[in-house]
């Protein structure tokens, strides 16, 4: 037979964004981003962070906790912007989350990009 056949199961290059750290909570960052125009890669990122939360370095899991409270805020901020569409101010709200949401993933690939935590992760704004 071939060599092919005696290698062991050994894990494919393509298949590292999926284990925890960096390239994950990187192509977490621009599903949500893809998520502004594609709203089911945001879904798709929030089950990542949530699958590999715990799972890291301690740099990376506040990262970690930065998504996946950016992601439930800017639901809840979306949410309410939505009813307040009513009254024409949500226009202008959900302009505001968009613009929230780009800010809170910029400032966290910017961080990820330098090696460093996030330093309040636990924080509703910037």
């Amino acid at each position: 037979m071939s060599d092919i056949d005696n290698r062991p199961n050994a894990p494919r290059q393509t298949d590292r964004w999926l284990e925890p750290g960096k390239t994950n909570v990187q192509v977490i960052y621009i599903l949500y981003l893809a998520g502004l125009v594609i709203g089911i890669s945001g879904l798709i990122g929030i089950v990542l962070a949530y699958f590999n939360r715990g799972k890291s370095e301690a740099w990376i899991e506040t990262h970690y906790t930065w998504l996946i409270r950016t992601f439930w805020i800017g639901l809840l901020y979306a949410t309410v912007s939505a009813v307040l569409l009513l009254l024409f101010i949500g226009v202008f709200l959900l302009f505001a989350v968009a613009v929230w949401f780009i800010a809170r993933c910029i400032v966290g690939l910017q961080a990820l990009s330098r090696g460093e935590p996030i330093a309040k992760p636990q924080s509703w704004f910037l």
